[in-house]
């Protein structure tokens, strides 16, 4: 890798990560404050996303080899947000209460414009620095299309006062996050063993 491609890819995961970081804020908030499943999935992803992106500015320096060991860490990292959905999903199941449709949409669509910025941002380097930039752009990528169900949630929730929708996408995001996980530990496994990573 080049000096001007590592820079590059070093300023783009130092802005992922802070766009992530304060975007987790806001939507745990408001995940708390309506009961959304959704939300609080999504939310745990982007602190999941800030410290994949955390990890890829360390690690910019390691070997190959060391890269592979930390892309196959990530990528059991990456179920993190699944399993704290399923959790969240089941206790929601004792009190199925709908989320506030309004703000479950609104901060979806904020979401949405976030992820797609760091999705694009990191389209250009998911193949510059093996596991780990490709698990950073997995997930951004997931994180979009996340975005799009939880507004189509609220969307539902408005014409249905049902939970359903919000666990629905809760479990989706859950689905979407074991997909990228398999990818990274292929990734990382490849990486590991000395080969070559495409696009």
């Amino acid at each position: 890798m080049s000096i001007n491609t590592r820079l590059s890819l070093r300023r783009t995961a130092a802005l992922v990560a802070a766009l992530n970081l304060g975007y987790f804020g806001v939507e745990f908030a408001v995940a708390l404050a309506i009961g959304s499943v959704a939300l609080f999935a999504d939310s745990v992803d982007f602190f999941e996303d800030a410290a994949v992106n955390l990890l890829i500015l360390l690690a910019l320096g390691w070997s190959q080899r060391a890269r592979g060991i930390v892309g196959a860490g990530l990528g059991l990292v990456l179920l993190m947000p699944g399993i704290a959905t399923l959790w969240t999903a089941w206790n929601k199941l004792g009190h199925p209460i709908a989320p506030a449709a309004l703000p479950l949409s609104l901060t979806g669509a904020g979401a949405f414009a976030v992820n797609l910025d760091c999705a694009l941002l990191l389209a250009r380097h998911r193949s510059t620095h093996g596991s780990l930039s490709r698990a950073a752009f997995l997930s951004a990528r997931n994180d979009v299309i996340a975005n799009v169900a939880i507004v189509l949630a609220g969307i539902l929730t408005t014409v249905t006062l049902s939970p359903w929708p919000d666990l629905a996408v809760g479990l989706g995001i859950f689905v979407m996050n074991l997909d990228a996980a398999r990818e990274v530990w292929e990734a990382a496994h490849r990486e590991f063993r000395g080969e070559e990573l495409h696009p």
